[in-house]
């Protein structure tokens, strides 16, 4: 999986009017929609679409702020992009006029080929992600390693031809996508480690209160790996008291895998290798009420045939619904059978409702 792109060169699609709304209208890009004011663009534009979870340089939408002081974030001034709703209308990130670009704008205007460049990092817009509680603080081993993808997913908004048509004919596991923190837990040639995000952690005793380390050594995952000796990569959504409010109101820190990660053929597991291996970790000791499945919705469903889903917006819709005690879960998460394909669809509901 690649490093999410927040900030890209796309093409306006499709404009809609929106009822009792004179200066304001919708403008879609690929599965999105960006309340913008009437007029500013026509079918056929090439603009820069900035994403949500993008922190958006208060140079470039002061209106953001709405009045009060920027924040901080990474050293930059500026706000994260939500999901709101303007007038009846869900807008999801921001449009801008490839001069924002300066001086690089006329390369990307005399050529379609550029549609889908990155330009977050001559932006400067960046992902935002939320400060991690005490919880889960602790002193990093180094970068998270290089030889296991992180975990995250495609967004289905930008990937209507792979969904509805490349994959038109494919079966998916569908499962919940639960709002904790990522968790990777790896063995890799006698050598094991723990991760969040974004980094690796000390596995000695500077971390000892740490939830994440404490998840491996006491679920028995840690012992489990040591007896299998396999090369393998085990990552999942910590959830519990601490993390992201403990929406679901766990008693205790519970990990829910989503994905087993071979690292001698570099590939995921398929859905149905995963749930055997889960079974496997089982028996060999991992403790079941620490280390859990992460929920399935369905084990193998065809978007059209078997959920009569044919448009990004009726996946979405299909996204909402309620999670584990939650009566608004933060979306699914659809795996292709073979393992060779993925995304998934966040719900709108739950943006709604997001705070920082």
């Amino acid at each position: 999986m690649t490093e999410r792109k927040m900030a890209t060169i796309r093409k306006i699609a499709e404009i809609q009017a929106i009822p009792e709304a004179d200066k304001i209208c919708a403008y879609r890009v690929d599965g999105w929609w960006v309340v913008e004011v009437v007029g500013k663009y026509v079918v056929g534009d090439l603009v820069v679409y900035a994403e949500p979870d993008s922190w958006i340089p208060t140079e470039m939408a002061p209106f953001l702020s709405k009045g009060h002081e920027p924040r901080v974030y990474n050293g930059v001034k500026g706000e994260k992009l939500k999901t709101v709703r303007l007038r009846g209308q869900l807008s999801q990130g921001l449009l801008f006029p490839l001069s924002v670009l300066g001086e690089r704008h006329e390369i990307f205007t005399i050529s379609e080929g550029c549609i889908g460049a990155d330009v977050s990092e001559q932006l400067n817009i960046q992902k935002y992600e939320a400060p991690i509680p005490s919880e889960l603080a602790g002193q990093a081993a180094g970068n998270f390693p290089r030889f296991i993808p992180k975990t995250d997913q495609e967004r289905c908004q930008n990937l209507y031809e792979d969904i509805f048509i490349k994959n038109a004919d494919a079966y998916y596991e569908i499962t919940t996508k639960l709002d904790g923190t990522s968790f990777t837990a790896f063995y890799a040639d006698k050598e094991e480690g723990v991760c969040s995000r974004n980094w690796e952690l000390k596995l000695d005793g500077a971390n000892e209160n740490n939830s994440m380390v404490r998840m491996f050594i006491d679920s028995g995952l840690q012992s489990v790996f040591r007896q299998l000796s396999r090369n393998l990569a085990v990552q999942g959504e910590l959830m519990g008291p601490g993390i992201q409010k403990n929406r679901e109101q766990l008693k205790v820190p519970t990990l829910f895998v989503f994905d087993i990660y071979d690292i001698d053929t570099a590939c995921y597991l398929t859905p149905d290798q995963r749930h055997a291996l889960m079974d496997e970790l089982w028996i060999f000791g991992v403790n079941k009420d620490m280390i859990q499945h992460v929920p399935v919705v369905a084990y193998g469903a065809n978007l059209l045939d078997t959920l009569s889903i044919t448009t990004t917006d009726q996946l979405l819709k299909f996204a909402e619904g309620p999670s584990l005690v939650h009566p608004i879960r933060e979306g699914l998460v659809f795996k292709r059978k073979d393992g060779g394909f993925s995304f998934k669809a966040i719900s709108n509901a739950f943006l709604l409702k997001e705070k920082d």
